[in-house]
């Protein structure tokens, strides 16, 4: 019954926050996403489930990158693939040892992101809101750096 509680509260949650401007609902420990740490920077973000094996070997390298990220106008920001929400969301979280901010509301529709049918999946998106690449399959963070400095050298 818990379970089912936090879910509803989460889920209420979201759809209060989604009213605010243009914050971007909660994360995954339930703490709000405020529209300063998404607007007007590029965004790394990246879609992951927990049955995605290359995703599970991908999730230390966007650690990686979102540390090397750190006071950069750059987030590194995660989706689950399967839309789970609440306590559920944190646990596979915690279980893949994700340590960047993951949304609990996809904000696929805000960038016009296509539904991939293949995971993992990575849009690169720049500081006016436009997807400058999708990267499909496992990324290293050195990847992922080399493809921002080369699309933002041409920005």
């Amino acid at each position: 019954m818990t379970r089912r509680l936090a879910a509803a509260l989460a889920i209420m949650g979201t759809l209060l926050l989604g009213g605010c401007g243009n914050d971007y609902g909660i994360d995954q420990n339930g703490r709000k996403v405020a529209a300063e740490r998404l607007d007007k920077q590029w965004l790394v973000l990246n879609y992951w489930a927990e049955w995605c094996g290359p995703c599970r070997t991908e999730i230390p390298q966007l650690n990686a990158l979102a540390e090397q990220l750190k006071g950069k106008k750059i987030g590194v920001f995660g989706v689950n693939f399967d839309n789970v929400q609440g306590e559920e969301l944190k646990s596979a979280s915690e279980k893949l040892g994700i340590a960047f901010t993951v949304l609990a509301q996809d904000p696929a529709d805000l960038f016009e992101l296509p539904r991939s049918e293949a995971l993992p999946v990575t849009y690169i998106i720049d500081d006016k809101g436009k997807v400058r690449e999708q990267l499909m399959g496992e990324q290293t963070a050195a990847g992922v750096m080399a493809k921002l400095e080369a699309l933002q050298a041409v920005n």
